[in-house]
C-alpha cells in the first residue's frame, strides 16, 4: 500500500530533516507538519500531538520556524518538536522547572530537551507527566 503522505505536493525537507511548513495558527498547520514528518518520526509526532491534545484542555497549537508549538492561553508556549536526521527533539520551553528534568540541557536558560531516536518509542507515562507539569507553568512568549 502506498504511503498517503508521499505526494508531489509534500513539503520540502530542510537539510536537518525537518519539514518546511509555513507559519500558521491552529490545528491545520500543525497536522500538515506532523503529516510531513519523514519515516518513523511521523508516528512520534502523531503520538506526541495526541498526548498533548488529550492532556491539556484548550491547548493552543501553531507552527513557528517550521516547528509545531503547543501552549496555553495566558501562559504561553510550553512545548515544541523538531525533526533532525537521527532523532526527534522535544523541547520543553520551561523544562528547567520539571521534575525530573528532561535529560538534555540547552544553551537557552530554562529549556530542556528529550531526543527520541529510531526504535526508542515514546515513554507515554514519563511524557504525560512532563506535559502536565509544563502546561501548568508559565511558558515562553505569551501569544
Amino acid at each position: 500500500m502506498a504511503d498517503e503522505r508521499s505526494t508531489t505536493s509534500s513539503p520540502k525537507l530542510l537539510s536537518s530533516g525537518n519539514p518546511q511548513i509555513h507559519k500558521g495558527d491552529g490545528e491545520q498547520p500543525v497536522q500538515q507538519c506532523i503529516t510531513a514528518m519523514p519515516g518513523w518520526k511521523h508516528e512520534i509526532g502523531v503520538q506526541l500531538d495526541a498526548l498533548v491534545t488529550d492532556l491539556v484542555q484548550g491547548v493552543r497549537k501553531a507552527v513557528r520556524w517550521n516547528t509545531p508549538f503547543y501552549g496555553v492561553e495566558g501562559r504561553g508556549w510550553f512545548l515544541c518538536m523538531y525533526c533532525y536526521k537521527r532523532h526527534v527533539q522535544v523541547s520543553f520551553l520551561n523544562g528547567g522547572s520539571l521534575k525530573p528534568l528532561p535529560p538534555v540541557a540547552s544553551k537557552q536558560q530554562g529549556v530542556r530537551y528529550l531526543n527520541i531516536r529510531e526504535g526508542e518509542g515514546l515513554d507515554v507515562e514519563r511524557m504525560s507527566d512532563w506535559i502536565r507539569q509544563a502546561s501548568a507553568l508559565p511558558g515562553e512568549a505569551v501569544f
